[in-house]
């Protein structure tokens, strides 16, 4: 077991927010510097836009098994609240540097963490969920389906049956994220994709890819998980190049019923991490670059969720941020 800490406060869905969070946590990864910057790290953000690191800046999150990394960090509540689980890509590119490896070669395998005080973590703990003849296992990310009634798991794929010639998203089903159904395709495009992420708001929800073929974000629409999905034709952001790791969620703001979306892209082509876009709603895709972000080091793909302003006064005082005048 790892104590380590982090919340967020996620009901049903993993797009539904309290009307009036107290804040926000970010959960991210740092690189492939050391065996410590492929960990676990927290930022918290009274407002969504400016973050400070926690734990002095420390990963909170340690794993020791599998590869030994934990990448691409996503959190989600247990439907209907109380536990929390945290599930990340198990793979250390700086303990294993070659990418043709981990491409064909990795981890069929998610990191899994749980918590039921989200002070205390159990795990994390290997869970094989990809086909046997896969070749990596990227990027999870998990949804509560209300019509099924148990979560969809997702990540990224390559397979021996096409000689790894591309990834596609994969997907299988879970009521505990111990015990998981038979993977299959969950999207399949003509070319490579990676790094799917699923809000929903409004009765629908909105799924943003990355398309390798244009190394850019696409946005689809659908009333059910399982599909049809519709692209967004019009979606503002789909000519931007060199993006991945969308991160989305809703911004809440000061009079407690005003919401806004926020779109974070990991601008990795340029090595700049994560990039800020907001749109009144998500029908249309229609989303502004904005400006007023603050990052207390260079996030990269992760997850943002609101906590109560109880439990970010808990994550302060558990894992508190570096003094004003620390490096």
């Amino acid at each position: 077991m790892f104590k380590s800490l982090f919340m967020t406060l996620l009901v049903a869905s993993s797009a539904c927010v309290s009307a009036d969070p107290g804040g926000y946590l970010f959960v991210t990864f740092k690189g492939e510097t050391t065996p410590l910057t492929e960990q676990v790290y927290f930022g918290l953000s009274r407002d969504g836009k400016r973050w400070e690191a926690l734990n002095a800046g420390r990963p909170v999150l340690v794993t020791e098994v599998g590869e030994k990394g934990a990448r691409d960090p996503f959190v989600l509540r247990a439907h209907g609240g109380g536990k929390a689980f945290l599930i990340a890509t198990d793979l250390s590119i700086h303990l294993n540097p070659e990418w043709k490896r981990a491409v064909r070669a990795g981890s069929r395998s998610i990191l899994v963490w749980e918590s039921a005080d989200l002070v205390a973590w159990e795990g994390p703990r290997l869970v094989e969920v990809a086909p046997p003849d896969a070749g990596s296992t990227w990027a999870p990310e998990a949804i509560y389906d209300e019509e099924r009634g148990d979560y969809l798991v997702f990540w990224a794929s390559t397979t021996g049956r096409d000689d790894f010639a591309k990834h596609r998203i994969w997907a299988a089903r879970t009521a505990d994220f111990r015990t998981f159904g038979e993977p299959f395709v969950y999207i399949e495009k003509p070319t490579t994709i990676i790094d799917t992420t699923i809000v929903r708001d409004g009765g629908r929800y909105h799924r943003f890819t990355k398309d390798e073929k244009f190394k850019a974000i696409t946005l689809e629409v659908s009333e059910r998980l399982d599909g049809p999905w519709t692209e967004v034709a019009d979606f503002s952001l789909a000519r931007l190049v060199g993006y991945e790791g969308p991160a989305c969620f809703p911004i809440t703001g000061g009079d407690g019923r005003t919401q806004t979306w926020c779109l974070l892209l990991d601008h990795y082509a340029k090595g700049e991490g994560y990039k800020p876009y907001l749109a009144a709603t998500l029908e249309g895709g229609r989303f502004e670059p904005a400006s007023n972000f603050e990052f207390p080091f260079r996030f990269r793909h992760g997850t943002v969720l609101p906590v109560t302003a109880e439990e970010y006064e808990r994550l302060r005082a558990a894992f508190p941020a570096p003094a004003p005048d620390a490096p």
